[in-house]
Formats: C-alpha cells, structure tokens, sequence
C-alpha cells in the first residue's frame, strides 16, 4: 500500500466533503473554506478584467456557480482515485484486458462517485468492497445536495432581483421617493410598500447568509441592482426620518423597522464581503423637498444627523462600491 496516496486521498476528501457540507448545508457560516476562497479570486480577476462592464460582470454568479461544482466534482474525483491508487490490484478488470492503469483507476472512480453502475471494473471483496460503497454514497449526497443547493440559490436569485424591482419603481433616487409620497399635508401610501421592503429585506439578509454565492449575482441593468435600489431606499428612510419635522413624518414604527432592516442587511454583508468606504457617499439634498412644498428640518440639523450615521453611510457606499457601481446620486440620474 501506498500511504503517501491514501494520506493525500483522505485529506483531498475530508476538505472537499467538508466544504460542500459548509456550504450547502451551515446556514449561518457562510461558504466552505475552499468556495469562499475561490469565489473571492474570481469577482476580483472579473472586477479587474471587466472593470465598469456590467454585462461581463453579470456573468460572474453562473461562472462561480459553475466553478464551484467542478471544483467539488474535481476534489472529490481526485481524492477516491488516489485512495483506490493506494494500494496494489484493488481492481479487478472483469474483461481481462491487462494490467489497471491509472486512466481505469479515474474511469473506474468517476462511474463509481456518479452511480453509474457500468461494471467493468469491480473492486477486490472485503474492504475496498466497503470503499466503493463509501465512494458511491458520497457521490449520491454530493448530487443530492448541488440539485438542492442550485435551486435556492436560483429562487433566492429571483427574490433580490423582486426587491430591487419594487423599490425602483417608487423612485431612481431618496429625493425623489419621498417627494413623490407627500400628499400635500402628510405622507401618504408608504406604510404597504415600507413594510413590503422590509420582509423583502429580511429575506434576502438571510438568503444571503445562506447562499454567499448570491452576493456575487451582479445586475447588468443597474435599476435591477439591489445593491443599488438598498442604498436608494435607506437614503429616502434617512430623509423621512432626519430630514422631516417630527409632526410630518409618516409611521415612525414602520419607517424605524425598515431602517433596521436595511442595517441587518448591511451587518451580513459587512461580515463577509463589504468593507466601508474611506468617506461618506454625497449626502441627501432638501432643496427638493422645499421646491415640492414638503417641511424639512433645518440644513444644520440635517448635517448633525448625517455626522451621526456617518458610519452606516461609509458601509453603505462601500456595499455599492463592493459590486463595481456608482452611487445613485440626483446627479447621475
């Protein structure tokens, strides 16, 4: 028996399974070691090639999607061949054709690890027997899981693309959300679409935690990015909030739970992918506010509050510009 190939068998194998089960199936602890990693080489390598390409950009969730399964496939192929390489005449060639190369050892482990059940080579009894059934059982929970696992994360796809289509149709900046819900005397008809965004942004915060792949599903179309559609939505809570007199504001529960919503969104990212920006983004402008007849409080009232969620604000520009966008700004509309 070869152990240099059994040791590196088994160790190929534990970080491959382990990584998979991480991933697919620990809710709270992000990707496995080996996809976390390897998603984060290959957004910046894109980042780099296809700096302000949105389309080529938008092709980085499939292909990490698509990298990450061959991964797994190649470590899990590699680990049992090695393991059934680590010893003399463990397969026995039910044709006769000569003596097992390594080309039968893959052929033999690739049928073997994907259920195929060809048969033309079979394992010696006793407990290589018992080995191939291990490799057997692995490759079944390998696809069961990637069947699963894609799925969600396709369905989760869909519910970050429904949460930026929500908010982008209030408004394409803060300013404009708040000035198109003043009725004249209060705000009108927000509580509905505030409360929707909030349980959008709850589910997306965990889908997040669950699926780190999904950070990396990048929106050619930039009204289709939640990233940027969350930081639109935070800036018009920011205006309702610290840019309108007590008296006019609408629901402060409501307005307060979606801000909460928006910064546990901010807080999952923060852990894993986004690092605050090295200043403030633009700060929201009340001079249209004014020009629509709505009440605001004073500039220098309103800078206080801005000074105040000054940090908030950093980690939010860092999150558009984690995703290779601009802020959305009255001036770029």
């Amino acid at each position: 028996m070869t152990l240099v190939y059994l040791a590196l068998g088994v160790i190929i194998l534990v970080g491959a399974i382990g990584d998979i089960l991480w991933t697919t199936l620990w809710i709270e602890g992000g990707a496995g070691p080996l996809t976390s990693r390897l998603m984060a080489w290959t957004w910046r390598t894109l980042r780099r090639i296809g700096a302000g390409n949105s389309r080529l950009l938008s092709l980085s969730g499939p292909l990490l999607f698509v990298l990450t399964l061959a991964t797994w496939i190649v470590l899990l192929w590699a680990g049992w061949t090695l393991v059934f390489a680590s010893a003399e005449n463990v397969l026995v060639d039910t044709l006769n054709r000569g003596p097992v190369s390594w080309s039968d050892r893959l052929y033999f482990t690739g049928y073997t690890i994907f259920t195929l059940g060809i048969g033309d080579f079979a394992p010696r009894t006793g407990r290589w027997q018992l080995v191939t059934i291990l490799a057997t059982g692995s490759g079944m929970l390998f696809v069961t899981l990637s069947v699963t696992y894609t799925l969600s994360v396709l369905d989760a796809v869909t519910q970050k693309r429904a949460l930026a289509n929500s908010v982008s149709g209030f408004g394409a900046h803060g300013e404009e959300i708040v000035r198109t819900s003043w009725a004249g005397e209060e705000f009108r008809g927000l509580e509905l679409p505030l409360n929707t965004f909030t349980t959008q942004l709850a589910t997306l915060t965990e889908n997040h935690k669950a699926y780190p792949i999904l950070h990396y599903f990048h929106s050619a179309q930039r009204n289709r990015s939640p990233v940027v559609e969350t930081a639109i939505l935070d800036e018009a809570l920011t205006l309702l909030r610290f840019g309108i007199p007590n008296r006019h504001r609408p629901n402060e529960i409501i307005v307060r739970n979606a801000r909460t919503g928006v910064e546990n969104y901010l807080e999952t990212l923060y852990e894993g992918f986004v690092e605050p920006a090295d200043s403030p983004p633009p700060p929201p402008d009340l001079r249209p506010l004014r020009e629509a007849g709505i009440p605001t409080v004073s500039d220098e009232e309103f800078e206080t509050a801005l000074d105040e969620l000054e940090a908030r604000r950093r980690l939010l520009y860092g999150l558009i510009e984690s995703d290779a966008r601009e802020w959305p700004s009255r001036r770029t509309d």
